[in-house]
């Protein structure tokens, strides 16, 4: 499949979960019965490797978790510092009224694996997820499990299995929130000392 994004290469599932280890903002998607949304999400991490699985906290409150719930799938994209004031409007207003993708003008590629809409402009990276059912968490908790069925990242931040934030990539730097609307970037990576 062509993606749209010519910098994006498909990670390997062994190494997905490194694309939220380091905690970002993330864009949820989500498509059912021809209705589809995004929200951002600031809880969201790794739970296994093998098979990947994450875990992301969607209000089932929400439309987005009505739709995950209904489809059994949902994407995770990971937005970039370029991206920043589209992140914030899509988590600040609800997609049961507007269809959010058209209100932004949000371009989304079908996953490769479930065909859950995808971002790739002003994102640095997505992981395609099947819903794990988790009967304990549906009615009790804002949680959702899923296990990581594809994924793919900017090759010029994310290559040989790990993230490569630079003073040459910052536009892509992925974003973290710290609440009523402010964000902190990612900053350049350092390497430890060998113990």
């Amino acid at each position: 499949m062509n993606s749209t994004n010519e910098h994006f290469r498909p990670v390997a599932l062994q190494h997905a979960c490194r694309l939220i280890n380091h905690g970002p903002t993330v864009l949820v998607t989500s498509a059912h019965d021809g209705r589809r949304n995004v929200m951002a999400a600031a809880w969201s991490m790794p739970v296994e490797f093998t098979p990947p699985r994450v875990a992301v906290v969607i209000d089932k409150h929400t439309f987005t978790r009505e739709l995950v719930a209904a489809s059994g799938v949902f994407g995770l994209c990971i937005p970039s510092v370029s991206f920043v004031d589209t992140t914030y409007a899509v988590g600040s207003e609800s997609g049961r009224s507007v269809d959010k993708f058209a209100r932004h003008q949000l371009v989304a590629r079908p996953g490769p694996v479930l065909g859950v809409p995808l971002l790739e402009t002003g994102c640095a990276a997505w992981l395609e997820c099947r819903l794990i059912p988790e009967a304990h968490t549906e009615d009790a908790y804002d949680t959702c499990f899923g296990e990581v069925v594809a994924a793919a990242a900017d090759e010029r931040i994310f290559s040989g299995g790990h993230w490569q934030f630079g003073d040459d990539n910052k536009a892509l730097h992925t974003i973290h929130h710290l609440g009523g609307g402010n964000f902190v970037s990612a900053g350049a990576s350092f390497r430890a000392a060998q113990p």
